[in-house]
């Protein structure tokens, strides 16, 4: 990154800087690892400082999420798409709140309740450190026989979009992987609306690969990777014939990394802000409130987690289903400077 944009990126630092203890550990050992070396400022607010974001308060810098003040605390409601609008009548009314008075509506019921009512209707939301409780931000499952080789020319499929599988997907690439991004003819990555320029530094050097996936073919090109990547509900992959069991199961030393907003086997929807929250990974204002720290943070993060898992995987033989947990990966941040939860 050239030295302005560096200096650019200072004050988003700035309140992000006292969690990054972990983070810096992951990055460190991936460079010992692989030799790519990641420059935090640029993985963590490239984004950011591209789409000239403002720093970000009570509302996140992307302009979605909202930290609520409930009856007993803080819970985080992200409208980040169509749905989730069309939706927020539906969640007003289970909170009894007239009009269109979110705000209202929190302060009658606690974070949980705010919470489960959002995730009810599919809004992505949480409580302010719901998922403070200790669980790894990658917990690994056994699946096959190992077999060691190196990351070099392996093939990753990465079937994720936005941002956390990408950038995994980005720094295997780095390390030698031929990368193939995969996306259906229905349902493009939704990161395309965003700034050419970060989907591009995302995505520099893979292959592109756009297919019907009703049509069998994404069972296929699994078939043909020795890593995926992916961020779907287990279910929806099952229903179009993958299964990650079998993957791992068929040939030696595979890996499968499937990123979660709080893990495999929890349906709740996550993106990188209420992520993040559910995490605990907030700032504080002068009074001691809450506020979003960076950007969407909890998809950087989470990308790094899960590509430094993927290469020590690898590294001891793979025949493992990675569980990321975007929600315990903000955790892991927020642990390391012991902020309340």
């Amino acid at each position: 990154m050239p030295k302005n944009d560096a200096l650019a990126l200072g004050p988003w630092m700035s309140g992000v800087a006292p969690y990054l203890v972990p983070l810096r550990a992951v990055a460190d050992d991936l460079d010992a690892r692989t030799g790519v070396v990641v420059d935090l400022p640029t993985a963590l607010f490239l984004r950011a400082r591209l789409a000239g974001l403002p720093s970000p308060g009570r509302t996140s810098a992307g302009g979605s999420c909202r930290l609520l003040r409930t009856a007993d605390g803080w819970a985080a409601v992200n409208l980040a798409r169509p749905d989730d609008h069309a939706s927020l009548p539906a969640l007003l009314a289970l909170l009894g709140a007239r009009d269109t008075d979110l705000d209202g509506g929190a302060r009658t019921t606690t974070a949980f309740r705010l919470a489960a009512a959002a995730q009810r209707v599919g809004i992505p939301a949480a409580a302010l450190g719901a998922a403070c409780s200790g669980r790894a931000p990658v917990r690994a499952r056994p699946y096959g026989q190992r077999l060691r080789r190196p990351l070099t020319g392996l093939r990753v499929l990465d079937l994720s979009a936005l941002w956390a599988g990408p950038l995994c997907a980005r720094l295997l690439g780095l390390a030698g992987a031929q990368v193939t991004k995969v996306e259906s003819t229905t349902r493009p990555d939704g990161a395309r609306s965003g700034h050419p320029e970060f989907y591009r530094w995302l995505h520099d050097g893979h292959d592109s690969l756009v297919m019907d996936f009703a049509s069998g073919a994404l069972a296929d090109a699994v078939d043909r990777a020795d890593v995926v990547i992916e961020a779907s509900r287990p279910r929806a992959l099952r229903q179009l014939g993958v299964f990650a069991e079998e993957f791992l199961t068929a040939r030696p030393g595979r890996v499968w990394v499937s990123i979660t907003g709080y893990g495999r086997d929890d349906d709740r929807i996550a993106f990188g802000d209420d992520a993040a929250v559910a995490g605990g990974l907030v700032g504080r204002d002068p009074h001691g409130d809450p506020m979003f720290l960076g950007d969407a943070l909890a998809d950087p993060v989470t990308g790094l987690y899960a590509a430094h898992a993927a290469v020590r995987s690898l590294a001891a033989g793979g025949a493992e289903l990675l569980c990321v947990s975007m929600a315990a990966c903000a955790a892991a941040l927020a642990d390391s400077r012991t902020a309340p939860c």
